[in-house]
């Protein structure tokens, strides 16, 4: 199993002291007089802001009748302060805000997503990938346009990770198909890459087809992510996003509605052999 990047450490930390503190029935304030700290820091060890020292963790656990999880705790904390993010080389290439997305995705044991505009990141050509990002940022140079296309590539480790790759799942809506990339000769390369990657045992492409009509996808793209087992309690996230920034949704009730949205999806989308065919049929089409 790969391990988890810092930035997947430093959440799952702030989540696990949320889950604590609360199944213990303590309120922040109560936390914070215990600890000796403003109830401010105990937030911002609760939304990832901060990492606990040591002995404010070993106080935490105590506090929360969770004193046989210290070791395992301290070890989480060294890795969250003294490991590397994978994406590092490419600094610059996402938004802040996606720096989370990037870890979380590294160490999913589960990948659904459901797309109604683009081929997701995880499929993409390189000459797709090009045409997304310069359709989206027209202003930006070459040198940017070339780092987030190799990001791009470079997220799609993922899906040959050894051990234990992800189960990764989509629906994507029948648009996608008939959507200009550049030209005809990008959009095939595309749809070939899709047809190939759809024959790998963990990856499962299905289209909704445009005699759906609405349907409970409308209100927007997202992605589920689930997480292994070595970190324990974490509900897992659903992710969505606009131009402005990224949304984790780690609310189980939320994550609950979306997961539901996923099933109405594929109850309404193709087979994934009449995905496939589908696929087939558009690329004879930019053929002739």
């Amino acid at each position: 199993m790969v391990a988890p990047s810092p930035t997947v450490l430093k959440r799952y930390v702030a989540i696990e002291l949320r889950r604590l503190r609360e199944s213990a029935g303590f309120k922040r304030d109560e936390v914070a007089r215990r600890a000796g700290c403003a109830t401010s820091h105990i937030t911002h060890l609760e939304v990832a802001r901060n990492l606990p020292k040591v002995p404010e963790l070993e106080l935490l656990l105590r506090h929360y009748g969770a004193e046989g999880r210290i070791p395992a705790f301290v070890e989480l904390l060294d890795a969250a302060r003294t490991g590397r993010d994978w994406w590092a080389p490419f600094a610059g290439a996402a938004p802040s805000w996606f720096d989370l997305y990037l870890g979380l995705e590294s160490i999913a044991e589960k990948i659904d997503s459901y797309d109604a505009l683009v081929i997701p990141a995880l499929f993409q050509t390189p000459g797709y990938a090009e045409h997304v990002v310069r359709t989206a940022e027209p202003d930006v140079s070459g040198d940017v346009v070339n780092q987030r296309v190799e990001l791009t590539m470079a997220r799609q480790d993922v899906l040959t990770r050894h051990p234990d790759p992800p189960t990764v799942t989509t629906v994507l809506d029948e648009s996608v198909l008939h959507r200009p990339a550049g030209n005809d000769i990008v959009l095939a390369e595309q749809l070939t890459h899709l047809l190939k990657l759809a024959e790998r045992p963990n990856v499962t492409v299905r289209m909704l087809p445009f005699a759906a009509g609405m349907h409970a996808g409308i209100s927007g793209t997202f992605v589920l992510l689930s997480f292994p087992a070595m970190l324990a309690n974490d509900p897992g996230v659903a992710y969505t996003e606009d131009r402005i920034r990224g949304t984790y949704h780690d609310d189980p009730d939320d994550i609950a509605r979306y997961r539901a949205t996923l099933n109405r999806l594929q109850d309404q989308a193709y087979s994934a052999e009449e995905s496939r065919a589908a696929v087939l049929r558009r690329i004879e089409e930019l053929a002739n």
